[in-house]
């Protein structure tokens, strides 16, 4: 008989986004985002002054790769704009579509962006304290639209995988969260997004 999965304790760190006891770390760049944002100019003048730190990373725990497994972890994005749109992760569909995934509120002021495969939209506010249950068959990014640091714990199935081109594929999300003038965040359609590929649904 095969040794089974060892328990282990996992504590997040909302101000460093370090998740102590976790096993993966994975982190982006702002260059390594190059074509996520619409406003190509204003992603330049970005770069002119940007240090190379991370703009975003994620921590995580995964203990199994078997049938049932979680994967739990810390997702951390820093604040900030690239024209009118806010910091944003590459967002994802999992690879297996009908996987669901939890995430919670731990610092910051964010938005959990949502892209139906058909044809459904939805933008939900996450701060501390507050669950977003992402279902199945929804893409999802996390948006920091506030001051702080935006850090989320999130589960979900480790077998799920991840499509991150299905976006890029997309011409980006079917909807954008952008400033407004007098303040805070809105969301309007992006022109670009061209429809989810056939045969997202694995």
């Amino acid at each position: 008989m095969a040794a089974i999965a060892q328990p282990v304790q996992l504590r997040p760190d909302a101000g460093s986004g370090a998740l102590d006891g976790g096993s993966e770390r994975y982190e982006k760049t702002l260059r390594e985002l190059a074509g996520l944002y619409r406003d190509d100019a204003a992603f330049e003048r970005a770069l002119a002054s940007d240090d190379g730190a991370p703009v975003y990373w994620v921590e995580s725990s995964t203990v199994d790769r078997g049938p049932g497994a979680l994967t739990v972890g810390v997702s951390t994005l820093e604040p900030g704009r690239v024209g009118r749109e806010y910091a944003m992760t590459r967002g994802h569909l999992h690879g297996k579509a009908e996987h669901a995934e939890l995430y919670y509120g731990l610092a910051g002021t964010g938005v959990i962006l949502m892209d139906s495969l058909d044809g459904e939209s939805r933008a939900i506010e996450i701060t501390p304290g507050v669950a977003v249950h992402v279902p199945g068959h929804w893409v999802h990014r996390s948006v920091n639209v506030g001051a702080e640091r935006l850090a989320t714990l999130f589960c979900y199935g480790t077998d799920a995988g991840q499509d991150y081109q299905l976006i890029a594929e997309a011409g980006g999300m079917a909807t954008l969260v952008v400033a407004r003038e007098d303040g805070g965040w809105t969301t309007v359609p992006n022109p670009d997004h061209r429809g989810y590929r056939a045969g997202a649904v694995l």
